[in-house]
C-alpha cells in the first residue's frame, strides 16, 4: 500500500499522484503543466497501460489535461470523476486536443520555413481525447463508490468549480484498512454560483493544495467587493475611451464574471455607458456555460437557485454577445465602441486572448484585468509583475494599457481557507502532505500547520514514495531541477513504444488462457514482427 508523488509538488501545475493498492494502479489525477516550473517531475512508475483507475478531482487541465496523453500511451482503464466533471472534460479534453493539434500545425509551417527544423507530432489527437472521455464514468457526490475488491472512494464537493471534489479512498489490505483524502482544489468561500466547500471529518492520510497557502486574498480578512470593484474598472476604463479586456479560464471563472456583470447591468452601476457590450469570445467557454445551466440543481448555490426559481438566467443578460467563429473574433476589434471583452486562456498562454492583447495592450486607454491565478513564467504572471513590452506572433508589443487585478477573485481558498478545511478534521491525520503550492508557498504552508497547529506536515518532492501501512517515508525526494533536454525522443517514436508496453501488458492478461487462442495470438505477433522486422 503505497503513495508515490508525481505532479504539481513544490509547483502549482500538473497534479498528479500514484497508488499502488490491492493490486491495482491508480492515478488520482492527470493534469497538464502549465508555465515555468522549476523541477522536473518523476515518472509514473509503471507503464501507462497498467494503470487501472484515474481518481479525477475536477476538470480543470492542471489536473486532467494529460488524460489523453496517458490514453495515447495504453491506457485502457477508468476514469471515476463526480458528473459536471465528466460533462466539463467532455468538452475540455476535446479543446486540449485541438490546442495540441494547431500548435503542431504551426510549428511544422515554421518548420517549412526554416531548414534544419524537424516535423513534430501533438502530443496526443482528437482520438486520444475521444478515447479517454470513453473511459469515464460519472459518480454524484456523497455517494460510496466500490471501485473493486479492497479499494471505495466518495466524492465530496470542495467548491472551487464545478464538479470539483475531495476524494476519499478506503484502502483495504491483509486486514489492514487505510483511508486517504484528496483535497483537490479548495474553493474560496462566498462565490458565485457554486456551493462553499464541504469539509471532511476523519483520515489517515491527508494530501492538500497549498496554491494561496501564504497569503489572504484581502487586506485584514474582509469580505471582497466584486461586483463594485468590477463595476468601477468599466466605468474608468470606458470614461477613457477603452476597452477592458478580461483574460478567463473558460470554464468556472467566466461564468463568474457573467454572473457579477448581470448584477452590474441590473443595477445600472455603469453610469456613463449603461448600455455596454460584452463579448465572450471562447468557443469553450460558451460550451462550459451550457453545461453549468445543465447542473444548476446540483451544484448551483442558494443565492443562483434563489434567481431561478424567480425566472431568471444568473448567467445571461441585455447586450452579452457570444464568438464562436474566427470571423466574429476578428471583428470585435474594428469596433472601436468602448466593451468589456472576456476571452481564454485565463494566464494568456493560449487562444484567442492574445490576438486581443495585441490589439489593446499598446492602448493607454484600455484596461487588461486578470480574475484569476498566474502561474509563475506565463504571460500573464509577466504583464502583473509589471513587463514593459511582450512579443505576441511574433511583433514587440509595448505594454500602456493599465494592468490591474480584481481583489480577491479566485476560485482557491486562501490560508485562511485552507487552515479552516484542515483543521476541520476531528483527529489529526498520520500525515498531511502539501503539494500544489509553488516552492516556497508549500514549505512555508507545512511549517505553519506544524509550528501553530501541532499537524505532521510534509511538504515531498516529486518521486518521494511513503508506505501507508507502517507510516514511513520510503523515499524522500530530493529537488532536480528542471533541464532542457538536448535530444528528445521524437513523438511519434514515443507513442510507438508505448504501443509496444501496451502490448506486453495484453500478453500479461492474456496468462493462463486457452492454448488455441494464444497460440493464435503468438502466430499474430510473430507475423507483425516480420513485416517491420529490418
Amino acid at each position: 500500500m503505497k503513495l508515490t508523488f508525481v505532479g504539481a509538488d513544490h509547483q502549482v501545475t500538473g497534479s498528479c499522484h500514484y497508488i499502488q493498492a490491492c493490486g491495482k494502479n491508480i492515478l488520482v489525477d492527470c493534469g497538464m503543466q502549465q508555465g515555468a516550473n522549476p523541477y522536473e517531475c518523476c515518472d509514473i512508475p509503471v507503464e501507462e497501460s497498467k494503470i487501472d483507475y484515474v481518481f479525477l478531482t475536477h476538470a480543470h487541465v492542471d489536473h486532467s489535461g494529460n488524460l489523453p496523453l496517458l490514453y495515447a500511451k495504453g491506457f485502457r482503464g477508468q476514469v471515476f470523476t463526480t458528473e459536471a466533471s465528466a460533462d466539463l472534460c467532455s468538452i475540455m479534453l476535446r479543446d486540449c486536443a485541438h490546442i495540441q493539434m494547431q500548435e503542431a500545425e504551426w510549428k511544422n509551417r515554421k518548420a517549412k520555413r526554416h531548414s534544419g527544423l524537424e516535423a513534430v507530432e501533438p502530443a496526443y489527437t482528437m482520438e486520444d481525447a475521444d478515447g479517454v472521455i470513453r473511459c469515464i464514468v460519472p459518480c454524484s457526490y456523497n455517494s460510496t463508490v466500490e471501485i473493486c475488491e479492497g479499494i471505495t472512494i466518495r466524492f465530496t464537493d470542495v467548491g472551487h468549480l464545478l464538479g470539483s471534489a475531495s476524494i476519499e479512498v478506503w484502502l483495504t489490505e491483509q486486514g489492514v484498512t487505510k483511508k486517504i483524502v484528496f483535497s483537490g482544489d479548495i474553493g474560496n468561500k462566498n462565490q458565485p454560483l457554486i456551493k462553499d466547500p464541504i469539509y471532511t471529518k476523519a483520515a489517515d492520510y491527508v494530501v492538500m493544495e497549498a496554491t494561496y497557502g501564504d497569503r489572504y486574498h484581502t487586506k485584514d480578512k474582509e469580505s471582497p467587493h466584486y461586483v463594485e470593484d468590477l463595476a468601477e474598472v468599466i466605468k474608468t476604463t470606458f470614461a477613457r475611451g477603452g476597452n477592458v479586456v478580461i483574460p478567463s479560464f473558460a470554464v468556472g471563472r467566466t461564468q463568474e464574471i457573467l454572473y457579477f456583470l448581470r448584477k452590474i447591468k441590473e443595477d445600472r452601476l455603469v453610469t456613463n455607458f449603461p448600455n455596454f457590450e460584452v463579448f465572450v469570445d471562447s468557443p469553450l467557454a460558451v460550451e462550459a456555460t451550457g453545461v453549468f445551466q445543465k447542473n444548476i440543481y446540483t451544484c448551483f448555490d442558494e443565492e443562483a437557485m434563489e434567481l431561478v426559481r424567480h425566472g431568471i438566467n444568473p448567467l445571461t443578460f441585455p447586450g452579452l454577445k457570444l464568438a464562436i467563429t474566427s470571423e466574429e473574433s476578428k471583428e470585435i476589434n474594428f469596433d472601436e465602441t468602448p466593451k468589456v471583452i472576456i476571452s481564454a486562456s485565463g494566464m494568456c498562454e493560449a487562444g484567442r486572448i492574445r490576438h486581443h492583447l495585441k490589439h489593446n495592450l499598446w492602448r493607454p486607454e484600455c484596461t487588461i484585468l486578470f480574475v484569476g491565478y498566474q502561474a509563475a513564467g506565463t504571460l500573464g504572471r509577466i504583464l502583473v509583475e509589471g513587463v514593459d513590452e511582450v512579443k505576441l506572433f511574433g511583433e514587440v508589443v509595448e505594454v500602456r494599457a493599465e494592468i490591474k487585478q480584481l481583489p480577491g477573485m479566485s476560485g482557491h481558498a486562501d490560508k485562511n481557507g485552507l487552515l479552516e478545511w484542515i483543521n476541520a478534521f476531528e483527529q489529526k491525520p498520520n500525515h498531511v502532505f502539501i503539494v500544489h503550492g509553488e516552492d516556497t508557498v508549500c514549505n512555508l504552508f507545512a511549517d505553519c500547520l506544524k509550528n501553530e497547529y501541532g499537524q505532521k506536515a510534509y511538504a515531498p518532492y516529486s518521486g518521494t514514495r511513503v508506505d501507508l501501512v507502517t507510516n514511513t517515508i520510503e523515499y524522500a525526494a530530493e529537488p532536480v531541477a528542471l533541464k532542457k533536454r538536448p535530444h528528445p525522443v521524437s513523438d511519434v517514436f514515443a507513442r510507438l513504444l508505448a504501443a509496444g508496453q501496451r502490448l506486453i501488458a495484453v500478453i500479461y492478461k492474456n496468462q493462463g488462457g486457452a492454448n488455441k487462442d494464444l497460440a493464435k495470438f503468438t502466430s499474430q505477433i510473430n507475423s507483425l514482427a516480420d513485416k517491420w522486422e529490418i
